[in-house]
């Protein structure tokens, strides 16, 4: 249970619980964020679109590649939850069990390709208060990625440190959706 607890069913509105509804079908039960974010009805349904519009079939990013930056971004960010649903994402996408353990050292493994060290070392560089994204990091970038392609990173990477940081601050926990150690 999360440090703050969902509103009661008949307080949400009708689109809020059409989207539990969604939620309910694809993973089996109602995600605690979703429970939360919609105590703010209306930015919930704004923050649901905009995830779609980011994480759409014809983003010029792969989807491995989109599910990776999001559970790098959550290990960052101490989001279990996130960790936990991102993760599993990221093995439905078809991203091997040991890459997906190898993440926080993929600097080092040679499990990454280049395209994705250059973008997870973006990812990292634009959400750990501890580095910046300089010159170097943004041309490594550039090597590997256009301009369109950058801008949909970027939009991915400041997304999930919006939603991981909501739920790391609020302690929402872990569902069960990813059975790889430490997801």
């Amino acid at each position: 249970m999360s440090r703050i607890a969902p509103a009661p069913d008949r307080a949400y509105p009708w689109y809020v619980r059409l989207i539990f509804a969604l939620q309910r079908r694809k993973y089996g039960t109602e995600l605690e964020p979703a429970r939360l974010w919609g105590r703010m009805p209306r930015a919930f349904l704004m923050l649901t679109l905009l995830y779609r519009a980011i994480d759409r079939p014809r983003s010029p990013i792969e989807p491995a590649l989109r599910a990776l930056v999001q559970v790098r971004i959550s290990q960052i960010n101490w989001c279990v939850f996130c960790v936990d649903l991102n993760g599993a994402a990221a093995l439905e996408r078809s991203v091997p069990a040991d890459k997906l353990e190898a993440l926080e050292r993929f600097e080092s493994s040679t499990l990454f390709s280049n395209r994705e060290k250059a973008a997870l070392a973006y990812a990292e560089a634009a959400t750990d208060p501890a580095k910046r994204v300089d010159d170097g990091c943004f041309a490594r970038l550039r090597e590997h990625f256009g301009e369109q392609e950058t801008i949909e990173l970027t939009a991915l990477v400041a997304f999930q440190n919006l939603s991981s940081k909501f739920n790391a601050a609020l302690a929402v926990p872990a569902q069960g959706f990813c059975r790889i150690r430490g997801h």
